[in-house]
């Protein structure tokens, strides 16, 4: 397939080890896998997964349910807090699989018993040092309140966390030093109030050897990875298994620029920074890597500085400007695949097959 605008590559044979290698970490940990799909949003991926005896998924919304659902998946938690406007969807929903939905709140359990039709069963997200959202593991009123409600028509399942926060370290030790807060708190609540434990970070996932404290693994973006978990230290270089193909639309030599088509609604505008030798930080949208027959290399050549809605600006070296013309593409590993994935229309393996994926429109 030509390429003539900005299109996410796959690189099957990577994203198949990285399945791999998070499978057999599962099964060394006696935990249950259910990725989260959010990162791929495809069936055909979801179906790699089934290659290695996945059969439960993770999804961030009701119509992320909805379109897993009707490719087979009938095993399906949605990692959001429940929406009370959405309950007629997940009554739906749960008349024909087995559905999870988070509970964080008396008042979205009220609504769940009394407006879901169907049976289904809740997890309780507990608020791990994120503070985005769940709940204070030390509320031990509300939770045993939260508990004690369990029907047969709205079953507790046990504690959901997310350990998110771990996407802003630097190093691993301070993702481990996250990690064993998060044990520590779920182990307890567990102990004290039964269920199972559903983890799922993927800089924890990647990092931790043995994850045996939690009954499933809920990782998602491994199965691509990007450029910030590579910074992170989740992942090598070799094991990004997305990049992004983009036409070079001008350069500017006396700049260092290079601009391409691929801006904020093909990368997402998330960003590290980073520091150079003397402490001078500089934002990071994306890394340039020079493409392939056999889709790239790993040796970045530039790095997008700025990006607009359609625009990305690379600066790079005069050594590297060099080497590439306008007309020509250019291969950008993302800072956040999930994101840049989502904006994607369809993806194209490096053997030039094309995925379809779910769409929002």
């Amino acid at each position: 397939m030509e390429i003539k605008t900005p299109t996410l590559l796959v690189d099957k044979e990577k994203a198949l080890k990285n399945i791999k290698k998070m499978s057999e970490k599962a099964k060394h940990s006696n935990a249950a896998l259910r990725p989260h799909f959010k990162s791929h949003f495809s069936e055909e991926i979801g179906k790699w997964f089934s290659d290695y005896g996945v059969s439960a998924c993770t999804v961030s919304s009701v119509s992320m349910a909805q379109y897993f659902a009707s490719k087979g998946w009938d095993d399906i938690t949605i990692a959001f807090p429940y929406n009370h406007l959405e309950h007629s969807e997940i009554s739906d929903l749960a008349k024909k699989i087995d559905l999870n939905i988070l509970i964080e709140s008396e008042e979205s359990l009220a609504h769940a018993k009394n407006n879901i039709a169907g049976t289904l069963g809740y997890f309780l997200k507990v608020d791990v040092g994120t503070h985005r959202t769940g709940i204070d593991p030390r509320n031990t009123k509300l939770i045993a309140s939260l508990v004690n409600q369990s029907s047969k028509q709205l079953a507790f399942k046990g504690f959901l966390a997310h350990a998110g926060h771990t996407y802003g370290c630097t190093d691993t030790e301070s993702i481990k030093w996250i990690f064993d807060g998060a044990v520590k708190v779920l182990s307890e609540l567990k102990d004290k109030f039964g269920g199972i434990i559903s983890y799922g970070d993927t800089p924890s996932c990647s990092i931790i050897d043995d994850l045996s404290f939690c009954d499933e693994m809920r990782p998602g973006n491994f199965v691509f990875y990007d450029w910030m978990q590579q910074n992170i230290g989740s992942c090598s270089i070799e094991e990004i298994a997305v990049c992004l193909a983009c036409p070079i639309v001008s350069i500017h030599k006396d700049r260092g620029e290079v601009v391409i088509y691929g801006g904020g609604v093909h990368l997402s505008k998330d960003h590290i920074i980073e520091k150079d030798e003397y402490g001078k930080g500089s934002k990071c949208f994306g890394k340039a890597v020079k493409l392939s027959d056999l889709g790239w290399d790993t040796k970045i050549i530039g790095n997008v500085s700025r990006v607009s809605q359609e625009h990305g600006i690379i600066k790079m070296s005069e050594e590297a400007i060099a080497h590439v013309k306008v007309g020509d593409l250019i291969g950008i590993l993302p800072v956040h695949s999930c994101l840049t994935a989502d904006l994607q229309g369809y993806y194209l393996t490096t053997q030039g097959e094309k995925i379809d994926k779910m769409n929002k429109f």
